[in-house]
């Protein structure tokens, strides 16, 4: 039987054509799931923009209270996670990368830990902890800070789920950097500040763009988490997925046109970061 294999398997290869490869072979096998892999992740979309395509309200519909409040709402607490995802995050990411430090594996699986959390539950944990009646709750009400149900809310929501996206974008960009390049710097008498925004920093962006991306798309795409901690309130907490839950109902010109918007935001960031790393790899 061995044998018979043997031959069948010697004949197939003595009558392929010529120029056939291993290579051809393997790709053959791979093209038919990534066909249809890929055809599953654009055929919604396709069908998302086609229904909004011959939707004659669309155009009319990108000027309601609903939609430009949502855009609001979403591009000002985006930004301001951004900024603190920013701020807070890239030296987090700079010391996991560079340094070792009693518990790192602690706060490793801390900030890994909203990547893999239900927003859902996310949302109820910020609750407990800030909530009226949480953790913090009846210190924070004696300052005057109430931080439910409000923007601020909307804010720490999206931080604390995207925020992780952007620490570990930023982990992986700096720990790819020759220390050698930072210790030539520092021979040459440039200071810790110098050597880390002329040295490592720029050699770091590739990773800290992908994280700003990824943190970017995460906030904007936020749903479960600002809906248990913030709300869903009209031009004060409710971001653009919020807004197409809301509008779904009553709505569905305005839902059509926010999806389409947010598919929008999220293609253009990555042709940003397309274009950011590759003006980075041409220098």
């Amino acid at each position: 039987m061995q044998q018979v294999a043997r031959h069948e398997a010697f004949s197939q290869a003595m009558y392929r054509p010529r120029g056939w490869s291993r290579r051809t072979d393997t790709a053959l096998w791979c093209a038919v799931p990534t066909g249809l892999l890929v055809l599953f992740i654009v055929l919604p979309l396709v069908a998302l923009v086609w229904r909004a395509a011959i939707d004659p309200a669309l155009w009319s519909s990108l000027t309601k209270r609903i939609v430009l409040d949502a855009l609001w709402v979403t591009g000002l607490t985006t930004s301001a996670t951004l900024l603190l995802a920013l701020m807070t995050g890239t030296p987090l990411a700079y010391l996991l990368a560079r340094r070792h430090f009693p518990g790192k594996w602690l706060v490793e699986i801390a900030t890994d830990l909203p990547l893999v959390l239900p927003p859902v539950t996310a949302g109820v944990a910020l609750l407990m902890a800030f909530g009226r009646r949480g953790a913090l709750g009846p210190s924070l009400a004696v300052l005057g800070i109430e931080l439910p149900f409000s923007m601020t809310a909307v804010v720490l929501a999206q931080l604390f789920v995207a925020g992780s996206f952007y620490i570990r974008g930023a982990r992986l960009g700096f720990a790819a950097v020759d220390p050698e390049l930072e210790e030539a710097a520092a021979m040459d008498g440039a200071s810790a500040g110098a050597r880390f925004w002329y040295v490592t920093l720029p050699l770091a962006l590739p990773g800290i763009t992908s994280g700003i991306v990824l943190c970017v798309a995460r906030a904007v795409s936020e749903f479960g988490a600002t809906l248990m901690f913030a709300g869903n309130f009209a031009g004060r907490t409710q971001t653009m997925s919020l807004a197409i839950m809301a509008a779904l109902e009553t709505d569905m010109s305005a839902a059509l046109a926010l999806a389409v918007l947010l598919v929008g935001i999220a293609a253009t960031v990555l042709v940003l970061s397309r274009l950011v790393g590759s003006r980075w790899l041409d220098q």
